[in-house]
């Protein structure tokens, strides 16, 4: 079906941090799947291990014991502030099991009969119809109302907006039973969360006993120099949502809680094929190799590494580019007004040998691969150059008719 507007590229094969088309044609891969090739492609080692779990098993269904599934949530647990997981196969059904968390607490803890859940505008929660409804953006609403009862928005790194909000949905009892929230919002723009704003927002949920749940799906497994997002802002969620680069390019999602808030019983939630030993064995094995190969560490000095080349090529082109911002490996170069548009240079950034993926009309995103190296962002770099100087020529040769 027409879903997508495709890119006229057949890719065929990848290799690390680069992938090859089907007239033999060589790209850097700055999208890595969009944030979800963690290890990069055809990785020898997660390779290996999925090959071997083929041997054993692949599927058997949540009605038995799975004991890869029992060990990814133990190294999960490990990991982050969660006690218990729920495995599923995307982004948006890991947020889709929240929102059902979210209201389960609202009717058994905070006794509301139609609990209200808050998300910020400019989000993104995934395409099924309740995690589109709480992404706080119209235009993906737009020919798919009427949307799901239930959700109210304020404005991202607002505290004032969301105080006011809260206090109108509060106004005449409890009404809030959670808020969504993404640490940093990817699709919406390359959105760094504010440490303050989410310390108070941790503040208010606390006070009144709404759940909070992060969004991680795009930000967490690494992709921020720490395993979660919310490591960098100093703040706990009582539950999180995962996916992407969880199974480094294997289908896996997941939605991680704290024990008190796990409100699930038997029959609540379920998924035929999420947390099958194929998908988990991925996920352990994309856990190990971010520790074996110090990869944590890795992504906070390449992401430095990103942040000052962009800010010295906006330096460069200062017509064209406004500034850059993001965490770790998730960095967005924001455009200017009235100048190009983020598809045109993704597209033109094609033409140089390069991938990369918009994140709205004005930011151009970058998610490489975890096992990035220095050279291959200065080679990235000096590609969007060639991309940005060609748009260029073409702005002004327009200009001059």
């Amino acid at each position: 079906m027409d879903t997508y507007s495709r890119y006229p590229l057949e890719l065929v094969r990848g290799q690390g941090v680069w992938v090859w088309d089907s007239d033999g044609n060589k790209y850097l891969d700055a999208v890595a799947g969009i944030a979800v090739c963690t290890l990069g492609h055809s990785d020898p080692v997660l390779r290996q291990a999925l090959v071997e779990q083929l041997d054993k098993l692949q599927h058997v269904s949540n009605l038995y014991r799975i004991p890869e599934q029992e060990q990814l949530a133990a190294a999960l647990r490990d990991r982050s502030c969660a006690d218990r997981f729920f495995f599923c196969n995307s982004g948006a059904e890991a947020n889709e099991a929240a929102i059902k968390l979210a209201r389960k607490h609202g009717h058994r803890v905070r006794g509301i009969a139609e609990p209200l859940i808050l998300t910020a505008e400019a989000s993104f929660h995934g395409r099924t119809l309740a995690a589109v409804t709480a992404t706080g953006q119209p235009r993906y609403h737009a020919g798919f109302e009427p949307m799901v009862q239930g959700f109210r928005y304020f404005r991202y790194n607002d505290i004032a907006s969301f105080e006011s909000l809260l206090a109108a949905c509060e106004a005449e009892g409890p009404r809030v039973a959670a808020v969504l929230i993404e640490p940093l919002q990817g699709e919406g723009g390359v959105n760094p969360g504010d440490p303050a704003f989410f310390q108070r927002l941790r503040q208010l949920c606390d006070a009144l006993n709404i759940l909070l749940i992060f969004d991680e799906v795009q930000i967490g497994v690494g992709r921020s120099g720490r395993w979660w997002g919310y490591e960098t802002l100093g703040v706990e969620p009582d539950a999180f949502t995962m996916a992407k680069g969880l199974g480094g390019g294997v289908p896996i999602g997941a939605l991680g809680v704290k024990a008190r808030f796990d409100h699930f019983q038997p029959g609540d939630h379920a998924s035929t094929f999420g947390g099958n030993p194929l998908s988990c064995r991925a996920g352990l094995t994309v856990i190990a190799e971010i520790e074996r190969r110090e990869l944590l560490a890795q992504v906070q000095a390449r992401g430095a590494e990103l942040r000052a080349l962009l800010a010295a090529l906006t330096e460069r082109h200062p017509t064209l580019l406004e500034s850059s911002r993001g965490w770790g490996l998730l960095q967005g170069l924001v455009l200017r007004e009235a100048t190009i548009t983020a598809p045109d240079l993704v597209k033109a950034a094609i033409a140089q040998g390069l991938l990369l993926v918009p994140a709205g009309p004005r930011v151009v995103r970058f998610v490489p691969p975890l096992v990035i190296e220095s050279t291959h962002l200065h080679d990235m770099v000096e590609r969007l150059e060639r991309a940005l100087q060609s748009l260029a020529k073409l702005t002004a040769s327009a200009a001059f008719g």
